[in-house]
């Protein structure tokens, strides 16, 4: 099994999550974060479109990241020839943001891993919407690389090796490593509560041409699939139900194609960056899920060191997915939850939380976020890096 070292606190193993220009500028950003209790902080080296608050920089109040980036040198001989390229972070005042801010924190005395989000980029799906998942309605979702071409998993790859490569880097953890779907916090919104769960899961589907061939060198009808998910997605879709053997196919080919990536990717990171001594990645137990923490596949905890689950709202619910996670890796990769202090969270529910996930099982704690919490919400980062620690070995949980 995997072992997460708690040192000598006896408390939860904690990772806290950061931006480069939450730390670059800001002189007191190191020591916040050690008085935290906070020894490893996840750095974004590889990021989507945002519009961040920095309530305690004392250079800036907002970032306007305006389109997913590279936050390394985008250099030209590594990506000569590819045909998605990311644009530099040039709203950042550095040549390598990610280097320097990581830089910055490994002189202070932190761990630093890189946070690289893949196939998340509405810039570079619409600039290329032939490589975007499509849904069965023949609906591009821009923000969605689907990871079934090979255009998508060469600038997978090449990212998340150029996001590591000469840097300080201790762990790699892979966001997006996997297929977008319906869901995504776009500008301006107006799609929630529009679909129940189910729906929202079938117009996740991907229903590009690639994605089709696929399905049919596994013996399916593509058109009579595709039109089986428009009659259970329509308006007047009601009870209409997919046959379970062809959502069963349809996942077979999905996470097949989420493998490849992930393999690929790991490859590269590998080989960019030997002293890279863990692998994380962000799934959900759910082998269903899309999105930024898409769905386990079968072998992913036998890839990784790390899953980390999107346990965000403080609820049982949230605490269901950190037991799923646990019997789901089954001791063949350490379990982490990601957590937020961010509003809805509130000050008497969030330590509640996080014993909770603790209790369940979950070996780590990641925590969102050290940039954009102000002074209101610094307290309780501090309360995640307090839990004790249930160390679990063979014989299963050990206070």
């Amino acid at each position: 099994m995997t072992q997460i070292d708690a040192g000598g606190t006896g408390t939860i193993p904690v990772v806290a999550y950061a931006y480069p220009w939450d730390v670059i500028g800001d002189p007191d950003f190191a020591a916040r974060a050690r008085g935290l209790g906070v020894s490893k902080v996840a750095l974004a080296a590889a990021y989507h479109t945002t519009r961040a608050a920095t309530p305690l920089h004392p250079e800036h109040r907002i970032v306007e990241a305006r389109s997913a980036a590279l936050y390394r040198p985008v250099r030209t001989e590594a990506w000569d020839g590819a045909r998605l390229v990311p644009p530099a972070a040039t709203w950042v005042a550095a040549e390598d943001p990610y280097g320097e801010a990581a830089a910055i924190l490994t002189e202070a005395g932190f761990e630093v891993a890189a946070w690289i989000v893949l196939t998340h980029s509405t810039r570079l799906g619409e600039a290329n919407p032939d490589l975007a998942v499509v849904n069965c309605w023949d609906e591009p979702y821009p923000y969605a690389l689907c990871a079934r071409h090979e255009d998508v998993r060469r600038y997978a790859e090449t990212l998340a090796a150029e996001a590591v490569r000469d840097t300080p880097t201790t762990t790699a953890i892979l966001e997006a490593c996997g297929q977008l779907g319906f869901g995504h916090g776009g500008h301006h919104e107006k799609t929630d509560g529009a679909y129940d769960a189910a729906t929202q899961q079938l117009l996740s589907i991907c229903c590009c041409p690639a994605c089709r061939e696929d399905w049919a060198g596994r013996g399916l009808d593509a058109e009579t699939t595709v039109a089986a998910l428009r009659a259970a997605t329509g308006a007047a879709g009601g009870d209409t139900t997919v046959d379970a053997k062809i959502l069963d196919t349809i996942l077979e080919s999905r996470h097949a194609a989420a493998d490849e990536l992930r393999h690929r990717v790991i490859a590269a990171v590998r080989e960019a960056a030997p002293d890279v001594v863990e692998i994380a990645v962000h799934a959900q137990p759910d082998p269903w899920a899309t999105g930024a923490s898409p769905g386990l596949t079968p072998t992913t905890a036998d890839d990784v060191d790390l899953v980390v689950s999107f346990c965000w709202p403080t609820t049982e619910a949230s605490v269901e997915t950190g037991r799923r996670l646990v019997e789901a890796v089954d001791g063949r990769a350490a379990a982490a939850a990601y957590v937020t202090v961010l509003p809805p969270t509130t000050e008497d529910t969030f330590g509640g939380h996080v014993r909770a996930l603790v209790d369940a099982g979950i070996d780590q704690i990641h925590l969102y976020h050290l940039g954009l919490a102000g002074a209101d919400r610094q307290h309780l980062l501090a309360q995640a890096t307090e839990v004790p620690h249930h160390r679990r070995d063979e014989d299963g949980l050990t206070a």
